[in-house]
């Protein structure tokens, strides 16, 4: 028989840990993370994006299955299918999404504005209207961007300094896209300071892309800059296979177009964002609000050169550009 003073004790000790197995129970729960990828899930490039995501969570104790369920869809560069996913995953109501560019990221903002969403790679986030501003988001949505738009000059720098006889080029673009005009813009000052003819070349689609690439290479002393953006991630096997074919000297945005056969790349580590929005999903979960996360720039640019392709272009890559290399590919 337990006696009064005994049955206080226990009903008391009883109570006191109740808060502790309550924040333990809270600590447990499983969170739910999603991704929204516009390109199709044999993307290797995008696999391996994620997989850096998901090696830094872990790295922050976070383990698909374990503590948190990763949930990842990929959207193709379907504007359709884009905006499917984005009001699937909405509707899920994850602790956070993490969405690639402003393609995906803008059908996220049109269909939630309470689910917080980390963005990699996106171009000019105030002026897509996706953050107030870059130190004080404001809203639902923070991440890290692409270079800005004055950064595309040393794109033609460099087709000069690789092609030195170049007069023309023609630069691959998503038309629709606002941050596609701002990039056309800083290629356009820098190549009339070179005396360059500029042609810009829309890629819709694949048949546009051959038409207009084709089309180009009719005239002698061309060149192509193929800009950073979903389409020409989808369809960079054609690009690079025409830019081979035709031939033309190519400068490309991201360095996965050189490793896959394109002549040369400069722009951002586009592996890196990924990594480091580990983090601010690491911080979210744990409480933060992304309008107090601060949009961050690149911090790691890549220049790859491939030889094994500028040989098949019968070009010859200075010394002075090779020591500047990160990665030459022989």
């Amino acid at each position: 028989m337990i006696r009064r003073r005994e049955f206080i004790t226990l009903v008391g000790g009883a109570a006191a840990a109740w808060p502790l197995v309550a924040r333990a129970q809270q600590a447990e729960r499983m969170r739910r993370v999603a991704i929204l990828l516009p390109a199709a899930a044999g993307d290797s490039a995008f696999q391996t994006r994620v997989g850096a995501f998901l090696q830094g969570l872990q790295q922050l104790g976070w383990f698909n299955g374990r503590n948190v369920s990763i949930d990842t869809r990929w959207a193709t560069a379907n504007a359709a299918e884009i905006r499917r996913h984005a009001e699937e995953l909405a509707a899920l109501a994850p602790d956070v999404i993490l969405a690639h560019a402003t393609p995906a990221v803008g059908p996220l903002l049109q269909v939630t504005r309470t689910v917080p969403i980390v963005f990699a790679q996106v171009v000019d986030p105030v002026g897509a209207g996706l953050v107030a501003s870059l130190a004080r988001p404001g809203g639902n949505a923070t991440g890290f961007t692409s270079p800005e738009y004055g950064f595309a000059g040393k794109w033609v720098e460099l087709i000069k300094e690789i092609a030195p006889g170049a007069t023309r080029v023609a630069v691959l673009r998503d038309a629709t896209s606002s941050s596609g005009i701002g990039y056309l813009g800083a290629v356009q000052l820098a190549a009339s300071s070179f005396g360059m003819e500029l042609t810009p070349v829309g890629i819709t689609d694949a048949s546009e892309i051959e038409r207009g690439v084709t089309a180009f290479a009719r005239a002698a002393n061309g060149t192509l800059i193929v800009m950073g953006n979903t389409l020409t991630m989808v369809h960079r096997e054609l690009i690079i296979t025409l830019a081979a074919r035709h031939p033309l000297p190519a400068v490309y945005a991201l360095p996965l177009f050189a490793s896959d056969g394109g002549l040369v790349s400069y722009g951002p580590d586009s592996i890196d964002p990924y990594r480091r929005a580990a983090g601010y999903v690491d911080r979210i979960l744990k409480g933060e609000k992304p309008a107090d996360l601060p949009v961050q720039a690149p911090i790691k640019y890549v220049l790859v050169i491939n030889l094994k392709t500028a040989k098949a272009l019968g070009l010859t890559v200075s010394d002075k550009l090779l020591a500047r290399a990160d990665e030459v590919i022989e």
